[in-house]
Parts: C-alpha cells; structure tokens; sequence
C-alpha cells in the first residue's frame, strides 16, 4: 500500500526547485501556478534566498505548488495527480496540496486557499512575535508538561521523538532554558505560532473564502491532520483545513492511520525528508523515498509501483 506526503512549512530551502524547472512541463505549470497565486514561484524556487523563503505567504503558495508540480511529474498530468496512491496526506500546508492531488480540490482553488492562508498567517504573526521550536527525544509527558509550564501550545504532535511547541518567543525562549530531561529544542524556520489561537485571524477570512469554494470528491483515501481520520467528502476536507489553522497538527494520529491500513511504502514529494524522517522513527519496516530531484523520477515510479495496492 502507497502513501503519497506532502511536506509542511519549514521544508523549504534556497534553490530547491533548479533542477526541476529544467523539464519544460514542470516549469510550464509552475507558470500556471505562479499566475494563479501572484507571486513569483519559479523565482521563489531558484534564486531567493532563505530569509525571502521563510515568509509565510511566500513559503506556503511555493511548497504547495512544488507537490502539485512533482507529482505530475511523477505520476502523470491527469486530473487528480494521486495516480496509483492508496492514500494521500499533507502535513500542516502540505494538506492543501492532498487536496489538490486527490481532487478535494482543483489546483486553481488550492492555490487560491493557500495563497489566502499565507497572507493571513503571516498578517496574524505580525500582531506578536511568535515561532515555534521542536523539542527532540526526552519522554512525551514530560515534554507535553514543560511545553504547558511555558504557557506553550503542542501545535505538532509528530509521534515518538518530536513534538512542536508554538508560541510568544519570550514562552518558547523559557522552554528553551528549561529544557524536559534529556530532551533538545530546535528553534524552526517559521514566522508564527502556527496551529494555535495566534492564528484566529487568518482562520476567520478562511472561513468565509471557503463558503463558495468548490469541492469535489477524493479520488483516493484522504487523511486529515485533526485527528488522523479518513476523509471522503472534499466539503468536510476543506471545512477541516480552514479550522486546522488553529488546531493542532496530529500527525501521529495520521502515521497510525497509515500502519492500521497496512502501509508498506511512503513518497515524500519535493522537499523531501521531513516526512520520511519522521516515518522512520514511527513507521518501523515501512519502505521510505525522498523525491528530491527529477533523476530521481524513474526509481521514484518503480517505487510506486512496486508499493501500490494491485488489487
């Protein structure tokens, strides 16, 4: 059984997409996509650099366009672009390229949403200083209790050995001079404290852009970030990543989903390695791929193949 991913916010980095847009098809769509959203995404993706990227309504429209663009490459330019995938899903972001892939939502409506959830995120993180940091290893109740004794979120919950803390950067620095016992924290590249209440403003625009959306029904097995659950109607789907933006992102949940099911193999899509990280720590014995790079297309297929469900 396959897994197709999609990588959140903080997956990006300078130059990411170069070698991508040397294949004409690719760097056509990230045209189309670029129009679309408004923004610069083949500029964003080969010649920005770190800091521009880190912008949340830079980063968001481009990792959602970079996952679009992939995996057309990888499976084909028919609408949706799951191809042979079993099971889609995103994390945090990455949901609204699962969306697209699936066809909860056409691409057109995927960026138009994320390019509205970028602005708003990053208009609602200048209200107050705030980020998010990871806190590695250490035991998890031990860590849920330090990150509450900061006045701290847990706005990721990404299984055994990671759990993201959002909030004030005055809270997140007092975690991190209290650390829980033999535990790291990594201060992420993000702009806000995503996934808390920081962010009601951006979800209240969500809310009424997502009124007269279209939706459509998922082309294959769809999972949502709130609670690791199977999404078959794109409505519900859109209505849960409009209010995820204030929510917590349960990507444990998702993973167990995933080993209930029976999966053997997951894809992350371009940036890679987030994901896959992850599912290494939680997925044991699950077949991992990191596609990076268009070299990488063909092994990618086979890949697939080898992993998707033949019944």
């Amino acid at each position: 059984m396959l897994v197709i991913a999609a990588p959140g916010q903080g997956a990006q980095t300078p130059g990411f997409l170069a070698e991508w847009l040397q294949i004409q098809s690719f760097a056509d769509r990230m045209v189309w996509l670029s129009a679309v959203s408004g923004l610069d995404l083949v500029g964003h993706g080969t010649e920005a650099d770190a800091e521009t990227i880190r912008d949340t309504a830079i980063a968001q429209p481009l990792l959602v366009a970079a996952a679009i663009a992939v995996a057309h490459e990888l499976l084909g330019a028919a609408e949706p672009a799951c191809g042979r995938a079993d099971l889609v899903a995103g994390h945090s972001v990455g949901e609204i390229a699962a969306a697209a892939l699936t066809g909860a939502l056409s691409v057109e409506s995927a960026m138009v949403f994320v390019r509205e959830r970028g602005q708003g995120m990053a208009a609602a993180s200048a209200v107050q200083p705030t980020g998010m940091s990871a806190v590695v290893a250490g035991k998890p109740d031990e860590v849920l209790a330090a990150i509450e004794a900061a006045g701290l979120v847990p706005a990721n919950n990404n299984g055994s050995g990671q759990i993201v803390a959002a909030g004030t950067l005055e809270q997140l620095q007092q975690l991190a001079d209290n650390p829980p016992a033999r535990a790291r924290v990594v201060p992420l590249q993000v702009a806000g404290a995503f996934h808390t209440s920081h962010m009601a403003p951006a979800m209240e625009r969500l809310e009424v852009l997502a009124r007269s959306m279209p939706t459509g029904t998922p082309a294959t097995r769809l999972l949502s970030n709130r609670d690791g659950e199977q999404v078959a109607d794109g409505r519900e789907y859109l209505s849960r990543m409009v209010s995820q933006v204030t929510n917590p992102v349960r990507w444990d949940l998702c993973m167990d989903t995933m080993a209930s099911l029976g999966v053997t193999g997951l894809l992350e899509l371009a940036p890679a390695g987030t994901l896959t990280g992850i599912a290494k720590r939680n997925l044991k014995g699950v077949d991992l791929f990191n596609l990076n790079t268009p070299d990488q297309l063909d092994e990618a297929r086979d890949f697939c193949a080898r992993h998707a469900d033949k019944k």
